[in-house]
C-alpha cells in the first residue's frame, strides 16, 4: 500500500533541501504533491509544475465542493491548499506522496489519512541558529527575518503533534535519519 509523508518545518530549517534530497532516493518511490494556490504565478512558474494556479473564485468553489484535503487563506483571497485529486492521482500511480505543508495543513492531512500518513517535523538546532541561517540567506529584511523567527517559534509549539521530529543541525545526517524513518514506515 502506498503511503503519505508529510514534512513541515519553520522557514530556514532546510525543509526544501531535505525534500529535494529525499525525492532523489528511488527506493522511497516518492512523488511530490503539488499544491494549489490562488496567487498569480511568479517568474517562470507554470501551472501544474510549481502549483495549480486557480482564481480566488475557483478556489472558493472547490472549497465548497469539498475538493481539498486541506487549505488555508493566508492573506485575503490568497489561498493555498492540497487538492484531493492531486493526492489520488499520485496514489493511483503507485507512488508514495510527499507533502511540504505548514503545521496546520500537516495536521489536516494526518487527520484525513490517519495511519497511512507519517507526519515529520524538522526543527532548527536553536532559534538563534535559525535567525543566523535566515540572515545568511541575504534575501530578507531584518523585519521579515523577525517575522519568520516569531512564526517559527509558534510553529515549533506544534512539533509535539507530529509522529516524528528531527533536528537539522547537520543536513546530511538529518536527511539520512529522515530517509531511514520513511523507509521503515513505507515497509510496514
Amino acid at each position: 500500500m502506498t503511503k503519505l509523508i508529510i514534512i513541515s518545518a519553520p522557514s530556514g530549517t532546510g525543509k526544501s533541501t531535505v525534500i529535494e534530497r529525499l525525492l532523489t532516493d528511488r527506493e522511497l518511490n516518492l512523488h511530490f504533491s503539488i499544491s494549489a494556490t490562488s496567487r498569480a504565478p511568479r517568474g517562470e512558474e507554470q501551472n501544474g509544475r510549481e502549483y495549480y494556479f486557480l482564481s480566488p473564485e475557483e478556489f472558493r468553489r472547490r472549497i465548497e465542493a469539498n475538493e481539498f484535503v486541506e487549505y488555508e487563506e493566508v492573506y485575503r483571497d490568497k489561498y493555498y491548499g492540497t487538492l484531493k485529486s492531486e493526492v489520488e492521482r499520485i496514489l493511483k500511480e503507485e507512488k508514495n506522496v510527499i507533502f511540504d505543508v505548514d503545521v496546520v495543513g500537516a495536521q489536516s492531512i494526518k487527520k484525513y489519512y490517519g495511519d497511512r500518513a507519517l507526519a515529520i517535523f524538522i526543527l532548527p538546532p536553536s532559534i538563534e541558529e535559525l535567525r543566523s541561517r535566515l540572515q545568511k540567506r541575504g534575501t530578507d529584511s531584518m523585519e521579515t527575518i523577525k517575522q519568520r523567527v516569531d512564526k517559527a517559534e509558534k510553529e515549533i509549539g506544534y512539533a509535539h503533534l507530529f509522529d516524528l521530529r528531527f533536528v537539522n543541525d547537520d543536513l546530511v545526517t538529518c536527511v539520512e535519519q529522515i530517509r531511514k524513518a520513511i523507509a521503515q514506515f513505507i515497509a510496514k
